[in-house]
């Protein structure tokens, strides 16, 4: 008996001890890379030594642990379906009855503002401000509603304004001033931390980054809810490590509340046949739709998307029958809708369906009715409490009746993906339909597509809709292997195909049959190679099979690192598609992985990898 009552006495030292060591150290990671540091209001977190974030005008000396917090769970998309991560919690008081939480994760830190005792008053003033010092490179999008800009690589926050953009914001001294997430930066010489927030909730509104010379500060979109009681921020998230830490990530949902769905199996991603794209126009003509439903049937797509324009269809048809025609020939419906809270005068319709509950209600059970596996809804009107609670409503009433939902001319994902797997989808992104929109895009999307996997894409699921071989509007000049990559590169769990019929019925068969086997879920992401706007090689994994995607950034020749020795040594059975000089595709079939690909100016591979 009192060898027992030894062990448990020793096991009490052994953990009073652990508790005393964890008040006693700086704040550090589970895996021990990340360290963060209290010092005359600064709140220093580094990675392995090397300085990556800097948070100003904190207001405390000291964080005390908490708790340890691990997470283990499954997804329905993304960059990996079973994500796991574990982090040290610590926590400082901020003023009355009001506390920082901060998580070290080991690939970044997350922390949030929690507050008790409300008595029915407006959204605390936050105080989060980052500091970016001049030098530092960066790649930033000026804040726009829809989320739709470039990522230009500076050093320094003397950007000139672009002009148009909704909701932008100018300094006194005449620089760009407003910063949209997810903001990446390289701190340190291979150090980068990426800036972003998740897990917004009811009654919570986005926010965006306003700077003043180096300091860059949290402001929040409007909010009128008056609370009462507990409330918190959403987390503000900072992925911080290797270029790998940061593509691979899954801190976004790791933060996210759990779904609350009891039933999930109706929830299937998958490839899209999309009209829009190559006629620039939506879906008031019968006659259109059924060649893209057929284009879908022909290529073994299990999706195709009614869009805009819908509601004035031509000829004597309706979107009954075009839903009907789908369903003939075994391809599953989605149809568009107007959200009718941001553009509206001008837009195409249908409008006003959904914005009203019992409305929205009735308009989904119709579509239930009918079959449709999803909707599209377009154009909301930012980051404010109205827009997040609406989006949140939107996907609780789609799942009441199994639609899917993808978010268009809408913010950011913020970890819904993992609270609403209903959500496959968000647009948020400058995307090849401005193929249709500008002459600039030309010339810039093959560097632009070469920063997206490092800032937007690993937040959440990206609708760019990529793949043309042909021209819209406005003619691309990225090759065909380039076009394919971004079907592997870009993660969507509705991967919505630009083109038309008549040009992938058009491409070789290898292409054809690659494009009705592309999977939309990813059981294993990993980078390969890369650096933000120059280049971009990542590998994911689909059940037995790997999917390596390559792209060249450039106007010149590049020749693209592919160390895939982490598929071991066997021999493989793979297919490469790559670029050529002379000729619009180069398929081959090889049994020996290559260290090296070559690739034209703007070009790209794709390598289809069967152990």
């Amino acid at each position: 008996m009192l060898a027992f009552f030894m062990k448990k006495l020793l096991t009490s030292i052994l953990l009073l001890g652990a508790a005393m060591m964890m008040h006693a150290q700086n704040p550090v990671s589970p895996n021990g890379k990340l360290s963060a540091e209290v010092s005359g209001n600064q709140l220093v977190v580094s990675y392995e030594n090397q300085k990556a974030l800097h948070l100003a005008d904190v207001p405390f000396n000291e964080l005390t642990f908490v708790r340890k917090v691990k997470d283990d769970y499954q997804m329905l998309e993304g960059k990996r379906l079973h994500c796991t991560n574990e982090a040290n919690e610590y926590k400082a008081p901020v003023g009355q009855n009001a506390y920082m939480v901060v998580r070290l994760y080991n690939d970044g830190v997350a922390f949030r503002y929690e507050y008790t005792g409300l008595q029915n008053e407006k959204q605390p003033q936050e105080n989060t401000v980052y500091v970016i010092p001049e030098g530092t490179k960066r790649w930033f999008m000026q804040w726009t509603e829809s989320y739709e800009g470039y990522f230009p690589m500076n050093t320094t926050y003397k950007v000139k304004p672009i002009r148009g953009f909704s909701g932008a914001s100018v300094s006194e001294e005449g620089w760009s001033n407003r910063w949209g997430y997810p903001a990446l930066m390289e701190s340190a010489d291979g150090v980068f931390a990426l800036i972003t927030e998740a897990n917004i909730e009811r009654n919570q509104s986005g926010s965006s980054l306003y700077n003043d010379g180096e300091r860059y500060k949290v402001v929040v979109e409007p909010n009128e809810v008056p609370l009462t009681g507990e409330w918190h921020t959403p987390w503000r998230v900072a992925i911080i490590g290797t270029l790998a830490d940061v593509v691979e990530s899954t801190l976004v949902t790791d933060v996210s509340e759990p779904t609350q769905y009891k039933d999930v199996s109706w929830i299937e991603p998958g490839v899209v046949s999309w009209i829009y794209w190559a006629n620039n126009h939506g879906s008031n003509d019968y006659n259109i739709i059924k060649r893209y439903v057929d284009m879908a049937a022909t290529l073994g797509l299990p999706y195709v998307l009614i869009d805009a324009e819908w509601d004035e269809m031509k000829d004597g048809k309706t979107v009954e029958d075009a839903i009907a025609y789908a369903h003939s020939k075994g391809i599953k419906p989605m149809i568009w809708y107007n959200s009718s809270i941001g553009w509206i005068n001008g837009a195409p319709g249908p409008k006003f369906r959904l914005n009203d509950p019992e409305d929205r209600e009735k308009e989904f059970a119709w579509c239930e009715s009918l079959g449709v596996a999803g909707v599209k809804v377009d154009f909301f009107s930012g980051d404010n409490q109205v827009n997040m609670d609406y989006c949140i409503e939107l996907m609780e009433c789609a799942a009441r009746h199994n639609m899917l939902i993808n978010f268009h001319g809408a913010p950011i994902p913020r970890g819904w993906q993992r609270t609403f797997p209903n959500l496959l989808t968000t647009e948020g992104v400058y995307g090849a339909e401005w193929y249709n929109n500008v002459p600039t895009f030309t010339k810039k999307a093959a560097s632009h597509n070469a920063v997206l996997p490092f800032t937007r894409n690993v937040i959440g699921p990206m609708d760019y809709t990529p793949c043309a071989f042909s021209d819209s509007q406005h003619p691309h000049i990225t090759s065909n292997a380039h076009e394919l990559a971004l079907t592997v590169l870009f993660e969507s769990g509705l991967q919505h195909l630009a083109d038309s019929p008549e040009s992938f019925l058009a491409q070789p068969q290898e292409v054809q049959d690659f494009l009705g086997q592309l999977p939309a879920v990813w059981d294993e992401t990993r980078y390969v190679s890369g650096y933000p706007g120059v280049s971009a090689v990542l590998a994911r994994r689909s059940g037995n099979v790997w999917y390596v995607a390559g792209i060249n950034g450039t106007d010149e020749p590049m020749t693209l690192e592919t160390d895939l020795s982490f598929l071991g040594k066997k021999k493989v059975k793979a297919r490469m598609f790559a670029d050529t000089a002379d000729q619009p595709w180069q398929i081959t079939d090889i049994k020996k992985l290559p260290t090296q690909v070559e690739c034209q100016p703007r070009g790209g591979f794709l390598l289809v990898v069967s152990k």
